[in-house]
């Protein structure tokens, strides 16, 4: 299979998105920092570049962050090389990757909030290269961790609020607002 790879910007201007024609990953998983990588061999040869500050990976894409004093211009035809390399040797995104079945627990509008997050808040959040996951429902308050791309965005807290809260408050009236748990 010919790889091919192409490059999105994000919402965050210190990310970039790099599609490849393949599936990397059932599901998503991050490698905020070049510790967490131990378990990605991918993950753990980016954080070689010296620029690279964050990975993240999803279905047929991985996210990388770079450092502030990096430019785009400069390092972007390097990585879109790397990941093409990095794809087409089998390199693998995790050593032992679990299954990420939706699993939806806790009453009936935890279970409805989280169904939304899942149906209708991910694939946006995916197509900005990062990633949504719901942490708790209490007292009216969804609280939601971002990763990937959305982690540290300029824009994530008008996503956050006009678009995520209002989408919740119209299907779930119990719902009062959403936080975004810091990472």
């Amino acid at each position: 299979m010919n790889i091919n790879v192409y490059t999105e910007s994000t919402p965050n201007p210190a990310t970039r998105k790099f599609l490849v024609n393949k599936l990397l990953i059932n599901g998503s998983v991050d490698f905020a920092t070049k510790e967490s990588a131990e378990t990605s061999p991918f993950a753990k040869e980016l954080y070689k570049f010296n620029f690279v500050n964050g990975v993240f990976f999803a279905s047929n894409f991985v996210t990388i962050t770079k450092t502030e004093e990096a430019d785009w211009a400069d390092i972007e035809q390097i990585l879109k090389e790397f990941v093409k390399g990095a794809v087409e040797s089998e390199l693998k995104v995790q050593e032992n990757p679990q299954e990420e079945a939706p699993a939806f627990e806790g009453t009936e509008q935890e279970i409805k909030i989280q169904q939304i997050l899942h149906d209708y808040v991910r694939p946006a959040v995916e197509q900005d290269g990062g990633a949504i996951s719901y942490k708790s429902f209490e007292n009216g308050v969804v609280t939601v961790e971002l990763r990937g791309s959305c982690s540290g965005c300029p824009s994530s807290t008008f996503t956050l609020k006009a678009g995520i809260e209002n989408l919740l408050k119209r299907m779930v009236p119990e719902v009062q607002e959403v936080v975004s748990e810091a990472l």
